[in-house]
């Protein structure tokens, strides 16, 4: 896989960030079918004429028809370091999300309790702590709407599976496409129109703010509401 497939969002010594497209799976598993980080190792290997094998750290993951940043460690001592970020929820997850329908509150916080189906990789979220439940939480705020989508700014306190996906299934707002979780019907390219626009984190190896965006995907309807956004529109 050559370089020209990647968009570097950022790169230094220690990390780099990359955009990715839907349909890409960020760690290999029993498909076979290429994946973000055997892409951006062979990037490594491109750039900078590295033989053998290049070091790259998955320090975390979104879903296969998802698009956005992620982020990977290039040294060991930055991989140890984003562990512990991520798992110390230290780094915030900005995710826009177009949904089917409005939610009642424009800026809200949602609460569930999800379920993971490991067979069936689909998580249910209830409104009450069940068997085998764990809690989660997010916030949003609608940005931008047309008379049959809403966009949403979404900030996922916790990182369960499928997380935002489920919530927003639960309240009668899937995303588009997203038929495992209400969606009436599929996006043309599998994919749905959530999108992992932004970490904002300190470095750390530097110790710096850094703060990294990803464009949209370059598609109709995220080309609209990417162009409300600035002009500032939200439809009422």
């Amino acid at each position: 896989m050559s370089a020209i497939s990647i968009e570097v969002l950022f790169e230094d010594n220690h990390l780099i960030a990359v955009n990715k497209p839907s349909g890409v799976l960020v760690q290999g598993d029993i498909t076979g079918d290429i994946s973000l980080d055997e892409m951006v190792k062979q990037y490594i290997r491109d750039t900078y004429k590295k033989p053998g094998e290049a070091f790259l750290g998955v320090v975390h993951r979104i879903d296969r028809p998802v698009s956005g940043v992620v982020l990977f460690a290039k040294t060991s001592k930055a991989l140890v370091r984003l562990n512990k970020m991520f798992a110390d929820r230290e780094v915030k997850k900005v995710y826009w999300a177009i949904t089917t329908a409005r939610p009642e509150v424009e800026n809200g916080k949602l609460v569930h309790y999800l379920r993971k189906n490991q067979e069936k990789n689909i998580s249910k979220a209830f409104n009450k702590e069940e068997k085998y439940t764990k809690y989660c939480d997010l916030n949003y705020k609608m940005i931008a709407a047309s008379d049959n989508y809403s966009l949403l700014e979404v900030y996922p306190k916790t990182g369960r599976h499928h997380q935002i996906r489920a919530q927003f299934g639960k309240i009668g707002c899937p995303i588009k496409g997203d038929l495992k979780y209400g969606a009436p019907r599929s996006n043309v390219d599998a994919s749905i129109h959530l999108h992992a626009r932004r970490l904002e984190l300190e470095h750390p190896v530097k110790k710096e703010p850094l703060v990294i965006e990803a464009n949209v995907p370059n598609e109709s309807l995220w080309n609209v509401f990417g162009d409300m956004v600035k002009q500032g529109k939200l439809d009422k």
